[in-house]
């Protein structure tokens, strides 16, 4: 998970942006304690059978075999030696997967997984991915965008738009579609065909307005005084995601906090018809599978039953991986999730302040303290620890499991 905390400080204010963006990348690689850690930026989540083979490959015999997909939809390799960026990035150019290595980092895009394949949505958002990819890696203002900076591109279903994106499109019935910056409750109208080129305007807009004012910021809703949001109301963003299961048009896994073997990984592969979504909620969307290819992915040790305690559920890195963290916070979730009841709001367990990977919206906050864990029910209005509500808790790791459920389940 990043070195640095994605979340704005409490209070008044910009937070202090002066420290330079640490956020790793494919060829700035993060030192952890389990070794170096490279983030491969997968726009729209989209992967060829091909990219995701080669990413088996670089974990196996550079990594420590295993792969995590993170709530952007990227792809984490871990317990990476120090000196392997050169040939990982090798690697990566060769499979597609590194298009500019000035922009790699800034190429955050999440894209609605199940678009075209329900008829939901009013637009190809996959189409619109590449076109912004294509576009982002072009242009020479957007690689001074920070590495967290994101897009969301939502099909008009209301699941990425939910995520609290820096530059949000949501596709509109009339081909057209509402451009949402930061955390703004109102949004800019954009005509048909245009869509992208208006994302991209807005990045570089940010950009420009922070040059002009000295502002030190690295998201949108830090300084949300800097631009116009625009006068149109945003629809209601319901935050459906893809259930595990059969979709109309293909299939849908979770992965236990989006980390599995290389094995595993090539499993998935071999299940693809054509090509593979990874979700920002830790799962992957397959178009065209057949339904027949779900038991194979259940006994691989994907998630494949809706009705889980493990929905909406992640987790940091924690120890041993992390340094920064008070416990080993993905063993004892597993512990509490595997004896929970389905259902409830999403939650998170962290191994320190930080939270790293912590979802958007209403959420449950599972943070370690060293004598246990607080239990916190976090609100949408600004970020932990001051939404908290009045349910919080400190509880021992024996108490944790209970006291989770009890947050998930109160309205």
């Amino acid at each position: 998970m990043p070195p640095t905390p994605d979340a704005a400080a409490a209070g008044p204010g910009a937070p202090d942006r002066g420290r330079s963006d640490a956020c790793p990348g494919a060829l700035r690689l993060h030192t952890a304690d389990d070794g170096a850690l490279a983030r491969i930026r997968v726009p729209g989540g989209l992967l060829t059978v091909r990219q995701a083979l080669a990413l088996a490959d670089a974990a196996e015999e550079l990594g420590d075999g295993e792969l995590e997909t993170t709530s952007r939809g990227n792809v984490q390799l871990r317990g990476l030696p120090s000196d392997c960026g050169r040939e990982l990035g090798s690697r990566l150019r060769a499979a597609g997967l590194l298009p500019s290595d000035t922009h790699e980092r800034v190429r955050n895009i999440v894209a609605s997984p199940a678009a075209g394949l329900d008829g939901l949505g009013h637009a190809d958002v996959q189409s619109w991915v590449r076109e912004l990819d294509r576009r982002l890696c072009a242009s020479g203002p957007a690689a001074q965008l920070s590495g967290k900076f994101l897009f969301a591109l939502d099909d008009g279903r209301g699941d990425t738009a939910a995520l609290d994106a820096d530059v949000t499109l949501i596709a509109t019935a009339d081909g057209g579609a509402l451009l949402r910056l930061g955390r703004a409750a109102t949004a800019r109208r954009v005509p048909p065909g245009q869509a992208v080129e208006h994302a991209l305007a807005a990045a570089e807009e940010f950009l420009r307005a922070l040059r002009a004012t000295g502002t030190a910021a690295w998201h949108l809703r830090e300084v949300p005084q800097l631009l116009d949001p625009g006068p149109e109301a945003l629809p209601a963003l319901p935050g459906a995601t893809p259930a595990p299961g059969v979709l109309p048009g293909g299939l849908s896994v979770g992965l236990r906090f989006g980390r599995v073997g290389a094995a595993q990984w090539r499993t998935l592969a071999a299940a693809a018809a054509d090509g593979l979504r990874l979700t920002p909620w830790r799962g992957v969307v397959l178009p065209g599978a057949p339904a027949e290819r779900l038991p194979v992915l259940a006994r691989a040790g994907f998630r494949t039953d809706p009705g889980s305690a493990w929905e909406r559920a992640s987790a940091c890195t924690g120890l041993p991986g992390c340094a920064k963290s008070q416990a080993d916070v993905r063993a004892d979730a597993a512990r509490a999730l595997d004896a929970a009841a389905p259902g409830g709001l999403p939650v998170h367990w962290s191994g320190c302040e930080r939270r790293c990977g912590h979802p958007a919206g209403e959420w449950v906050d599972v943070l370690a303290t060293g004598q246990g864990y607080r239990v916190t029910r976090i609100g949408t209005s600004v970020e932990p620890p001051a939404a908290a509500r009045p349910l919080s808790a400190n509880v021992t790791t024996e108490q944790m499991a209970e006291a989770v459920a009890e947050a998930r389940r109160t309205k």
